[in-house]
């Protein structure tokens, strides 16, 4: 079985053309295998993935409830305090609403956040930390064979 691993993403979303060309726009390229009331997303290994949120919840066997803060970011990592700037950017010119403007992280880094049209909320950062491997993947320190401290001589 192995470890726990995120494989997809799943947003909820009120209008899946809406949320489709908001995604499409912020640079995401639809998988041939989307279909009308679905929409799938490469996300650098991860998949994304939009479905209609009322569908969502019938399909987890919950009613559809507004949630107001929805305790839950998505977080998309880049490799500079100018790239986060870029991608904040991005996002505004797309439609999404700026909910935290780019600057300073109290932890050291820098990041800021937006909400794509259904109110999903993400949070661009650079974070010195936790540095971004060739193909833009997060490597936490420890995490990978010869980085653990617990391996070194």
């Amino acid at each position: 079985m192995g470890a726990p691993r995120i494989n997809l993403v799943t947003l909820g979303v009120r209008d899946l053309a809406r949320a489709r060309a908001f995604y499409e726009a912020l640079g995401f390229t639809r998988s041939a295998v989307s279909q009308d009331s679905v929409a799938f997303y490469e996300a650098g290994g991860v998949v994304l993935s939009l479905f209609g949120r009322d569908d969502l919840a019938k399909d987890a066997g919950i009613p559809d409830s507004p949630t107001g803060f929805a305790a839950i970011t998505l977080a998309w990592n880049v490799e500079s305090e100018a790239a986060v700037d870029e991608a904040m950017a991005r996002a505004a010119s797309c439609s999404a609403r700026i909910v935290k403007p780019a600057g300073p992280a109290f932890w050291g880094g820098y990041l800021g956040y937006f909400s794509d049209p259904d109110g999903h909320l993400w949070e661009v950062a650079y974070n010195p930390f936790f540095p971004l491997d060739a193909e833009g993947r997060m490597m936490l320190p420890g995490s990978r064979t010869g980085d653990d401290p617990a391996e070194s001589p």
